[in-house]
């Protein structure tokens, strides 16, 4: 029974031009070699027992060939080619043509190859002898009845060699592209190293053999022993090559192997996309299993590599037969999934995945519990070459180990890396090192004028303006390639040296912020971030009590950007920390100016949760209250659940010293978090803010209301004042001041703005404040001046 061999079938849509070719390339060996081999008959009985031997050592040869190395669409080496180019050398074309046409109907006979396989590898090499017959002719003509060779002969002999290896292996890669697709030139390269050192080193040997010939017959079986080392050393080549694409645990194939075949898969199916193919989805699956460290750390790396082997059993038993399951080190596998229809087959496939793994795996009596997260990235569709696949599916699966889910499909808005996010972040790193441009003296919180030395020095003294640890790290490094990830790797680094802005270059209320000197231009490239402050409303009377600080970037050619998206940005990375003490520099230095100009406000500020696990953040506004001379008091530092709740004794830690300078701290958001009242009642709390999205509601659906109330009433009882978000309208500020809320903001009393146009506002600002016993149908009451 004939073995499952797939060579001997064509892909189907591609019968028509392969077969074709196979005809051609057929027909054309048929019309060289049948002249030729018509007055063959005649010429044996006068070839010499070394042409026998050679025909012989030819046919027996190929009954095993070499197969070189690589899992799809290479070519056998037939050892038959070293004695059939030598009798090409020595008696000519048409014994050459039937001793490497017996070779090659022998090899087929015994690899049960399919007919027209073994007549097309007897046609290439007819065609390959009879380029190389034309171009001896140039030459002395028969080796084995010449006396010495001059130079100009070995030349004919050396190109007759390149001309039979040239036209052999390019019909062989044509037949590869024509039947298996890709693109040319690759089909040309792959393997040529192997042919080279193989089919290269049998045809070189093929003038000695007939140099042997020519002093006796005898002398021609030695040849088999520089044959054998060939074979051999290509044999060796083959296994290191194997056993490098092979992870020496699992036995699976590594991650070189499984790019490789990516690489590969990604040109297939691009040309299946551009057929119009249906099922011409490429999908990469990374998986990484979950608690495996655990497994290591509590039971030892022996059982975790059982646990390894047991596992890539598992996959293997999912994956199909036409897929691709690697391990690429660790904990970490992945599956090429090909020919699919669309991402719901490969959600499908990691399902398959997901369940296999469900179960317990029994190690030594103790059933091991391993999940996994997964992530999928799709060709075309998240990308189209094998690198940019396998960083998204790399991005999918850590979204769903942040999500705790078990599979997620690759996203943009997840990919905190990407080429568009990594700009804006070397722009937003830009635009804070620009820093704010020249102004005014500014005077301190007492009045004063700050002193001139502070305006002069460039460069801190020791200890002093500094807030970062003492030790520092060179100014410079090595520059990376690519300027963008330069300015990434060397410019995000807040603990870098970094000069001190004087103070008399401190934005006044009339200068808008930009870059200053020859930071100016970079300034003017990548916008400039700048400060908003939205006022906050007593309800009860109306005057206005505190601002809260808003950050705003309003970039060259994105616009302003959005302000989330500019946190979440900034938090993937040590920026945040910059923008901390940008942030905290710019709303201290203004209550300094609006102290100055008799202007008695609290600024509140929002700090992020990494700002929160360290000490920094609170050293840096102790330090700034100080150089302006600010009363802590006038200045309010807000924190969302999700931050206290992230790591609750080191956020109390920072805020704890935070309250003991006099800074008041409030809890931004509250209601959307999951914070207890032991956590309410511990913290040193001034005011909790009610999110805008229970605000915004309470005047159309009941259930807001009530909600709002009850937190209005609990922070009431732990002695909290209450800021309402998001007030937009008169009814939401009728209804919370019948609830007892304290402090109104939102657009219906202002919206943000800069500090320059805050200060014209509260000139013509008139408060506000309800008439009456203050209920919903009551009026407006406006104060005179």
């Amino acid at each position: 029974m004939e073995t499952a061999d797939p060579r001997n079938s064509v892909p189907p849509g591609r019968a028509t031009p392969f077969g074709g070719f196979v005809a051609v390339v057929v027909g054309l060996a048929a019309l060289v070699a049948v002249p030729v081999l018509a007055g063959l008959p005649g010429q044996l009985r006068g070839l010499p027992a070394a042409f026998w031997t050679m025909a012989a050592l030819a046919v027996v040869c190929d009954v095993r060939p070499f197969v070189p190395p690589g899992r799809r669409h290479t070519s056998v080496v037939f050892p038959s080619t070293c004695f059939t180019f030598a009798i090409l050398l020595g008696w000519g074309l048409a014994p050459a043509l039937a001793a490497q046409t017996v070779a090659v109907a022998v090899s087929g006979w015994r690899m049960r190859h399919a007919a027209w396989r073994t007549a097309f590898n007897a046609a290439q090499y007819a065609c390959a002898l009879s380029a190389a017959a034309l171009v001896l002719r140039l030459g002395p003509g028969d080796l084995a009845d010449l006396g010495r060779l001059r130079g100009t002969d070995v030349a004919v002999l050396g190109a007759a060699t390149a001309t039979w290896f040239a036209v052999n292996h390019g019909l062989v890669s044509t037949a590869l592209r024509l039947r298996f697709g890709g693109r040319w030139w690759p089909g040309v390269r792959r393997g040529l190293g192997v042919e080279l050192l193989s089919t290269g080193s049998l045809l070189l040997l093929a003038p000695v053999l007939v140099a042997a010939a020519r002093a006796s017959a005898a002398l021609i079986p030695l040849v088999l022993v520089p044959l054998l080392a060939v074979h051999r050393m290509s044999r060796l080549a083959a296994e290191q090559e194997h056993l490098a694409a092979l992870d020496p645990l699992t036995g699976l194939p590594n991650r070189k192997a499984l790019q490789a075949e990516m690489a590969e898969q990604v040109h297939l199916h691009a040309e299946r996309t551009a057929r119009g193919a249906p099922d011409s989805h490429l999908a990469l699956l990374l998986i990484d299993l979950d608690r495996f460290k655990n497994v290591n750390d509590a039971l030892g790396h022996a059982v975790g590599d059982r646990l390894l082997v047991e596992v890539s059993a598992r996959l293997g038993d999912v994956v199909g037969g036409r897929d691709l399951l690697a391990r690429l080190g660790g904990d970490e596998f992945g599956i090429v999934a090909t020919r699919l229809t669309g991402v719901e087959q490969a959600r499908e496939l990691a399902d398959r995945v997901v369940a296999a793994l469900a179960q317990p795996v029994p190690l030594d009596g103790l059933p091991l519990d391993v999940g996994a997260s997964i992530g999928i990235a799709l060709f075309p569709e998240h990308g189209e070459d094998h690198t940019t696949l396998m960083r998204h599916a790399d991005v999918a699966m850590y979204d769903a180990k942040q999500r705790n889910d078990t599979v997620a499909v690759y996203a943009a808005e997840s990919d905190h890396h990407s080429a568009e996010r990594l700009a804006l972040l070397a722009d937003l790193r830009r635009v804070l090192d620009a820093g704010p441009a020249a102004g005014r003296t500014v005077r301190g919180g007492d009045g004063a004028a700050l002193p001139s030395r502070l305006a002069t020095s460039t460069q801190p003294p020791a200890g002093a303006g500094r807030w970062w640890p003492l030790r520092r790290r060179p100014r410079g490094g090595p520059a990376h390639p690519d300027e963008l990830l330069d300015r990434i790797l060397h410019g995000a680094d807040p603990i870098r040296p970094r000069t001190i802005r004087p103070v008399s270059e401190l934005p006044t209320s009339t200068d808008p912020p930009a870059g200053a000197g020859p930071a100016g231009d970079d300034a003017a490239a990548v916008g400039a971030i700048t400060m908003y402050y939205q006022p906050q409303i007593a309800i009860a009377t109306g005057e206005v009590v505190g601002v809260e600080a808003l950050l705003r970037w309003r970039h060259p050619r994105r616009g302003m950007v959005d302000p989330g998206e500019l946190i979440r940005l900034a938090e993937q990375s040590a920026v945040m920390r910059l923008l901390t003490r940008r942030v905290v520099d710019d709303v201290v230095e203004q209550l300094a100016k609006w102290t100055a100009a008799g202007i008695t406000l609290r600024a509140s500020l929002n700090v992020s949760v990494r700002d929160l696990h360290t000490g920094e953040i609170a050293d840096r506004i102790a330090e700034q209250l100080s150089r302006f001379g600010v009363d802590p008091e006038r200045l309010q530092v807000e924190i969302t659940e999700g931050a206290l709740m992230a790591d609750p004794r080191r956020v109390l830690t920072t805020i704890t010293r935070l309250h003991r300078l006099g800074v008041a701290i409030s809890l931004d958001d509250f209601g959307t978090g999951y914070s207890s009242l032991q956590h309410l009642r511990r913290l040193p709390l001034a005011e909790v803010k009610v999110d805008r999205s229970f605000v915004l509601g309470m005047a159309d659906h009941p259930d807001d209301a009530a909600v709002v109330r009850s937190m209005i009433e609990l922070a009431g009882a732990l002695g909290l004042r209450v800021v309402a978000e998001g007030v937009e309208d008169e009814r939401t500020w009728r209804l919370l001041h019948a609830a007892g809320c304290d402090v109104a903001q939102g657009w219906f009393h202002a919206r943000p703005m800069p500090a320059e146009e805050l200060a014209t506002w509260l000139s013509r600002y008139r408060p506000v404040r309800p008439a009456g016993g203050g209920g919903v149908g009551g009026g407006i009451a406006t104060a005179g001046q």
